[in-house]
């Protein structure tokens, strides 16, 4: 008799272990489905590197002004007619060393990190699937504050203010891809490299912005750019969902959340300053290399630069 209610126990106890399973498993299909919505601007039931940027430069205070942000950096050290040259040519241009440029380079590279990591601590805290609503928020935060020093490097190393609506909050097609390009150097894409310094060659003869324009848009860049863009598509699915499930795990989730953020933000932002650093609007002594004569004459000549970018992968990550 006791063997029976035993076993009409252990039943029992299978059965709600079941239903719990089973709703545990609608809540985590219910929260991808919250969390896809909420970041997916254009529509295709994917996140799309696209859509990340979009929401992240209509977030408060992502959005900078060049020559408010070069004016501010450079006001306690120069005088006013070699800043207002710096704005209206290149901070090189107008006779700041490079150790100067490097060193304020180095502290924005600081604070954002700073930032960001701190944002993501806190938003990772909260457990179960109210990480639905603070998963959107704490990705776009992180590339807000991507966004945020990836202007600002461009502008201390020679690039042109980025092309947005009067508040910053719209951004057109050539310069969501410029700044596809920008990510993808940041986290190590082969190829990225060589076409920001193309692009800045191509800048500093005088290439006319209708031709860069069209080169991001459907001409020399834009395969390498649709490449990109694919593989951040995947790798983003892939780890905000991994994101996810550790979140479900109060404090700890938050704490694993803001030291991955704090140790990849850094390695991330110097690449994109490394390659900088070395470009015909950076460095008045800088030698051009074949690749970046080829991406200028193919800018100029409306080409389109024959590689293969259908499987790119970055330099320094492998299949898994």
């Amino acid at each position: 008799m006791k063997a029976k209610k035993d076993k009409a126990k252990d039943a029992a106890v299978t059965k709600k272990e079941k239903k719990t399973n089973s709703q545990d498993k609608n809540a985590i299909i219910k929260a991808k489905d919250a969390v896809i919505k909420a970041l997916d601007q254009n529509g295709n039931g994917t996140v799309d590197i696209e859509d990340i940027i979009v929401l992240a430069i209509k977030a408060p205070g992502v959005h900078i002004t060049r020559a408010n942000f070069l004016k501010k950096e450079l006001f306690k050290n120069y005088p006013q007619d070699v800043i207002d040259k710096a704005i209206a040519t290149t901070p090189a241009q107008a006779g700041i060393p490079s150790e100067e440029i490097d060193k304020i380079a180095d502290e924005v590279i600081k604070f954002e990190r700073n930032c960001v990591s701190g944002i993501s601590a806190a938003l990772g805290a909260p457990g179960g699937w109210a990480m639905a609503a603070t998963i959107p928020a704490d990705i776009i935060q992180y590339y807000g504050y991507t966004l945020r020093a990836t202007q600002k490097l461009l502008y201390l190393y020679g690039f042109p203010e980025i092309d947005s609506d009067e508040e910053g909050l719209q951004l057109d097609s050539q310069t969501i891809n410029q700044i596809i390009l920008c990510l993808g150097v940041m986290n190590g894409v082969a190829g990225a490299n060589n076409a920001i310094k193309g692009m800045a060659k191509a800048l500093a003869v005088g290439v006319e912005k209708k031709l860069l324009n069209a080169a991001l848009t459907k001409g020399t860049f834009y395969p390498l750019v649709k490449a990109i863009a694919k593989w951040f598509g995947v790798k983003m699915t892939k780890s905000l969902f991994a994101g996810f499930f550790k979140k479900a795990i109060p404090v700890v989730g938050g704490i694993v959340g803001g030291g991955i953020t704090f140790f990849s933000f850094k390695p991330c932002c110097y690449r994109l300053k490394n390659v900088l650093q070395d470009t015909m609007l950076s460095n008045p002594n800088h030698k051009s290399t074949a690749e970046e004569d080829e991406f200028v004459t193919s800018i100029e000549e409306g080409t389109v630069i024959d590689v293969d970018y259908s499987e790119i992968i970055p330099d320094d990550e492998t299949e898994e």
